[in-house]
């Protein structure tokens, strides 16, 4: 006779599953990868040891999980800037913006996400992250050079180019020993979106000037 998982059964493995995956996310938000350990979320999700191997069988593929979850999420959110209204210009300030803003808040979090030394699993995970995020504004700027808005070139590079610029200015602000204040935190998202904005402006028309002739 095969053996059939019954709804209940069902329910309860995907429970823990998300109840794992919560709690991990939990651990990495308040320590980043290093502090949380599979014991740590076993016993923050309710689980015994061997059940998170169960779902998991390495702490790397646990936690390249969590990121792909939470990358999916920031994503999703620059992807509506993308896709909203205002002119490009006024589109990518607003996904710059929405993006630094996001991790300032949740900066230990964004911390591991961006630059935290880690596994090499969990390294693959976040250059897959980085790379999708680099697809939207891939997106943007092709609307922008379509628009006229932006400067001629290959949308690919000004999109790495831009998302490199604000990712690398946040690791210093985003680093556990920061100090947060958000007085501060407003002056540098304006700052690293103007900087993102420059690498796509169109550049100054050449002035071009007349010789009359003296009679």
């Amino acid at each position: 006779m095969v053996y059939r998982r019954t709804q209940a059964v069902v329910t309860r493995l995907e429970d823990n599953r998300a109840r794992i995956l919560a709690a991990a996310r939990k651990l990495v938000a308040e320590g980043g990868w290093r502090h949380a350990h599979i014991a740590t979320v076993a016993e923050s999700a309710g689980v015994a040891t061997g059940t998170v191997y169960r779902y998991f069988p390495s702490k790397a593929e646990l936690f390249a999980e969590v990121l792909a979850i939470v990358s999916r999420r920031e994503r999703d959110v620059i992807a509506a800037v993308v896709d909203g209204d205002g002119a490009p210009p006024v589109r990518m300030r607003g996904a710059v913006c929405a993006f630094a803003r996001r991790a300032l808040r949740g900066r230990r979090l964004a911390y591991a996400m961006i630059v935290e030394p880690c596994e090499p699993e969990i390294d693959a995970a976040r250059l897959e992250w980085r790379a999708a995020l680099g697809e939207e504004f891939v997106r943007l700027i092709r609307i922008g050079q379509e628009q006229g808005a932006f400067r001629a070139g290959d949308a690919r590079i000004a999109a790495a180019c831009v998302v490199g610029a604000f990712m690398e200015a946040l690791v210093g602000p985003l680093a556990p020993e920061a100090f947060a204040d958000e007085r501060v935190a407003d002056a540098l998202i304006d700052q690293i979106a103007d900087a993102c904005l420059a690498i796509v402006a169109k550049p100054p028309a050449r002035a071009t000037s007349r010789i009359g002739r003296i009679a």
